[in-house]
């Protein structure tokens, strides 16, 4: 009998990286993750490099140009939309205590603030818009995102290219049964053993 299409997290993985379109998605869902969702994109990324380590730095790179195309827009969103509609992104992005929070750390050092919140999975939207409403300079912002991000996409694929096949053996053992759930406990796993 045959298997249905996605069965596995495996099939899916495998379907997404023989799509034309796999990487314009990947940058997308970099930027969705930048932008919106709280989930880490590492959900995609270590599996996805995993099973097809021979494009594990071509995926980290997307997915950091992703992440820094979006962090510029939220950059300027902090710039020009803070005085008009700050009350509603601060409480999009993570409310007036993490605002105030972190605007008390970017006051302190605020390339370090934002080299420390891009590197944990954490939501990245507040160093945004604080880095954008103070005005903070562009040009460092983004070299604090790309250190932080990239330490974090390039550093997966780096550990997929030291530990691969060890790895890529109990990512086959597990994924089979779960199947697309897999994805989302592995990355929900990888939040709480990282992120914490």
């Amino acid at each position: 009998m045959p298997q249905p299409r996605l069965t596995s997290a495996r099939a899916w993985l495998d379907r997404l990286d023989k799509s034309r379109h796999a990487m314009t998605l990947l940058f997308l869902a970099s930027m969705m993750e930048t932008l919106l969702i709280p989930i880490p994109i590492e959900v995609i990324l270590i599996p996805w490099m995993l099973c097809h380590a021979d494009r594990k730095w071509r995926i980290a790179t997307v997915a950091l140009a992703g992440n820094l195309t979006a962090a510029t827009l939220g950059y300027y969103l902090g710039m020009f939309a803070m005085d008009q509609w700050g009350d509603t992104l601060v409480g999009l992005f993570g409310g007036e205590a993490a605002y105030e929070e972190f605007d008390k750390q970017f006051q302190e050092d605020g390339f370090m603030a934002i080299l420390a919140i891009g590197i944990v999975p954490i939501p990245f939207q507040i160093a945004m818009l604080v880095a954008g409403a103070s005005a903070y300079p562009i040009v460092l912002f983004l070299a604090a995102a790309c250190l932080a991000r990239g330490a974090r996409y390039f550093g997966l694929a780096l550990l997929i290219a030291v530990a691969g096949k060890a790895a890529l053996d109990i990512w086959n053992r597990h994924a089979k049964p779960i199947g697309i759930a897999g994805l989302v406990l592995f990355g929900v796993w990888v939040w709480f053993k990282w992120g914490a």
